[in-house]
């Protein structure tokens, strides 16, 4: 029986066809990341992960990738070999920020701890700040003044770099923007994702703020998935 036989024998009794497979496998190995409530076309992937989820990882597992499961945030995230695998003791100290064929800069690694940060603040605060979905509401300005206290490390100075640096942290699924969001209104809210539990653990904040070394500009990575 060839490989492609025994997968598809796993994938009959849940109906998923090996297209919708290649589909799921095509897309985690391009974003890194499943989230059910992005929108419904992820939402019908997820649902078709949590089916053929053993399949799907010892898939990964045999190139050399570990898939992880947040039911409770209703997630998958793909890492690769070496990966600091937040929750899981045995992850080393390679690098396990977003990046499939993607090159991350030093302010994208500096927002996510950033981010990390705030989150961690708004589940201890148990305020307003934290959604029914999870999520930690936070100001612009909030992050801006925690890269700087925090992480020595100012944003983007210019406005379109800093729009950007926005874009990749939404493209990510790290934050959700309103409609409307302006980084000019001191009132604007943006909501910070559980899905930053994913990529930055307790041990790799703890290690950036205690360092007093600015964060480098991230190389161009080969298959670390974000």
């Amino acid at each position: 029986m060839s490989l492609t036989d025994a997968l598809m024998a796993q994938l009959e009794p849940h109906n998923v066809p090996l297209e919708r497979f290649r589909e799921i496998v095509g897309r985690m190995y391009a974003a890194g990341i499943m989230v059910r409530d992005e929108d419904g076309v992820e939402q019908r992937l997820y649902d078709d992960m949590r089916r053929i989820e053993a399949p799907l990882a010892e898939y990964f597992g045999l190139a050399g990738f570990t898939l992880v499961h947040d039911a409770q945030n209703a997630f998958f995230r793909l890492y690769a070999s070496g990966a600091d695998i937040p929750g899981i003791a045995d992850g080393s100290d390679g690098d396990a920020m977003p990046g499939l064929r993607a090159r991350l800069s030093a302010d994208f690694v500096a927002a996510a701890l950033a981010l990390r940060f705030l989150y961690q603040q708004g589940l201890a605060d148990a305020g307003g700040r934290l959604t029914d979905d999870g999520e930690v509401l936070a100001r612009f300005e909030e992050l801006a003044a925690t890269l700087q206290t925090q992480l020595k490390r100012p944003l983007p100075a210019g406005a379109v770099e800093r729009q950007r640096l926005l874009n990749d942290l939404k493209r990510h699924r790290l934050i959700r923007l309103a409609p409307l969001f302006a980084m000019e209104d001191e009132e604007a809210l943006l909501a910070i994702r559980p899905t930053i539990l994913g990529i930055i653990s307790d041990d790799m904040l703890a290690r950036a703020l205690e360092s007093e070394e600015p964060i480098p500009e991230a190389a161009e990575e080969e298959g670390n998935p974000q």
